[in-house]
């Protein structure tokens, strides 16, 4: 099953819905697979995003120092 990429809070609640779902127990094995490898799947896209955002957040915490730095020579 191919998953487009979605944006985070959309990828996450669709993972919160499918993790649900197994806890309960209310699907069959075949179905239970299947919501497991889209699980799967979207949590490592959200994995992606979540390092995409640090890897920014880190990029502009160093350049923001880095101005501070600039200006009291």
């Amino acid at each position: 099953m191919a998953i487009k990429e979605e944006p985070f809070e959309k990828a996450m609640g669709r993972l919160e819905e499918i993790v649900t779902k197994l806890e309960r127990g209310e699907c069959d094995l075949d179905q239970s697979l299947k919501l497991f490898e889209e699980g799967a799947k979207l949590a490592g896209q959200c994995q992606k995003l979540l390092d995409s955002a640090e890897q920014k957040v880190n990029l502009l915490l160093a350049n923001g120092q880095e101005e501070s730095f600039g200006g009291e020579e």
